[in-house]
């Protein structure tokens, strides 16, 4: 199925500028589908989704849109540090900006990690504009695992040279993202936050993917996500896998998305 990649997008953001890109299907397939928004993981931008986009919209047959927060990526650098409510947050910052330029009405809303956390505060901020929500080794809350597994990162990045990966990607906002991540997520007064006011407030189906072993959550995350969720959920463990399912068992992940949207697109 042919897949035109149809343009890059720059969209004004309160701060700065977003850099996004959008993946389209063939025009008689998928149409009047809700498009799929990608939302990224703590050190993630666009680029570094890889080839995922166009396999999702090539097998969903829906349009996909990823865009970089900002701070991250292409897009504009960040001015200030990250508040315990960044995450919630984005639901009227970086993804009001792009639903709002790019004329979005109904969309779905796919989170990796943190972008799991930030798919879910904009599922329950925009309401039956979110038609149906992915979640993928999403963080719910602080979890002694999480807290470890960013300490042992932490750890990895300090060695010479380490940090030069995410330079590659985030250029000179390579620092400051890393610090986002790392100080934010290991402050004092961010170790009781979690996801359960919003997770209310979600109406539309859910589906939670998580592989058993993620390095920064158990499967307590997902099975919270459902749990808490206002609308209907489904829970996917992915046996032997670890937080980026959708780059380490790929074809498990859109087979799943696939046969879940199905229902969603009636």
């Amino acid at each position: 199925m042919p897949v035109t990649t149809t343009d890059e997008l720059r969209i004004d953001a309160s701060a700065g500028r977003l850099y996004a890109k959008r993946w389209q299907p063939a025009p008689t397939v998928g149409s009047g589908h809700a498009p799929i928004v990608l939302l990224h993981d703590s050190l993630g931008c666009v680029e570094l989704w890889r080839d995922f986009p166009q396999r999702l919209a090539e097998a969903a047959g829906h349009e996909v849109i990823a865009y970089d927060r900002l701070g991250f990526g292409r897009s504009d650098p960040h001015p200030a540090k990250l508040g315990r409510g960044f995450i919630e947050a984005e639901a009227d910052d970086g993804f009001r900006a792009l639903v709002e330029q790019l004329q979005i009405g109904k969309f779905i809303l796919f989170g990796h990690s943190v972008g799991g956390g930030m798919a879910v505060g904009c599922a329950a901020r925009w309401g039956a504009a979110c038609q149906a929500l992915i979640t993928e080794s999403a963080q719910a809350f602080v979890e002694d695992r999480t807290v470890q597994g960013i300490r042992t990162a932490r750890t990895a990045f300090a060695e010479p040279g380490q940090q030069d990966r995410l330079r590659k990607y985030h250029g000179d906002k390579a620092a400051w993202a890393l610090s986002a991540w790392i100080d934010t997520w290991l402050a004092a007064d961010f170790a009781d936050w979690n996801l359960d006011g919003a997770l209310r407030q979600v109406r539309g189906p859910a589906l939670a993917i998580h592989g058993d072993r993620d390095e920064y959550g158990s499967v307590a995350h997902p099975q919270r996500i459902a749990k808490l969720s206002g609308g209907p959920a489904t829970v996917r463990i992915l046996g032997g896998c670890g937080h980026v399912p959708h780059r380490e068992r790929t074809e498990t992940v859109l087979a799943e998305v696939v046969a879940w949207l199905q229902d969603v697109d009636g």
